[in-house]
């Protein structure tokens, strides 16, 4: 039986936009150093005046090694005003997320309802399948945030699904 194709791909939602994809070359370990390389300088970094026209926004991240690290807390603190530090976010918090709880999912449903020959087709339907996404779904996603929040301080940190 042949190995189902997969790559390695970050994105980013918010409740009025959507960042590019960025697929991250096979063999390129994420530790912070290409994090900040591949994802934060080129993409998050430009957010106030790409995604947000200029006005304040929050920039979530989950607690991945290459968030958390030191130099990608020290990145963010200099270049992005209003970001949740490491020591306010919950380890393990899948439930949290809106790219975990929701966004994922539905690009992955989509974008591998049929079977890919190559990693270039499968970049391909991602691309396309990620721009099809409508906006008010990213943005339903992003406004269940509260909700679940305050859900898993019910539970007290524990999984809320």
């Amino acid at each position: 039986m042949k190995k189902p194709l997969s790559v390695r791909v970050w994105a980013g939602v918010s409740a009025v936009g959507r960042t590019p994809l960025i697929f991250i070359p096979p063999g390129v370990k994420i530790n912070a150093k290409t994090y900040q390389e591949l994802v934060l300088e080129p993409v998050v970094k430009g957010l106030s005046q790409t995604m947000f026209s200029g006005q304040q926004f929050v920039f979530q991240q989950d607690g991945a090694p290459a968030h958390t690290a030191n130099t990608s807390q020290d990145w963010l603190k200099h270049n992005i005003p209003n970001f949740i530090h490491k020591d306010e976010w919950p380890p393990y918090s899948p439930d949290l997320n809106p790219m975990d709880y929701s966004v994922w999912s539905i690009l992955e449903n989509k974008a591998c309802s049929v079977s890919h020959n190559t990693v270039s087709s499968l970049k391909i339907s991602l691309c396309l399948e990620w721009e099809k996404i409508p906006q008010e779904t990213l943005r339903a996603a992003v406004k269940g945030f509260p909700n679940r929040l305050r859900a898993v301080i019910c539970k007290k940190g524990g999984y809320i699904e």
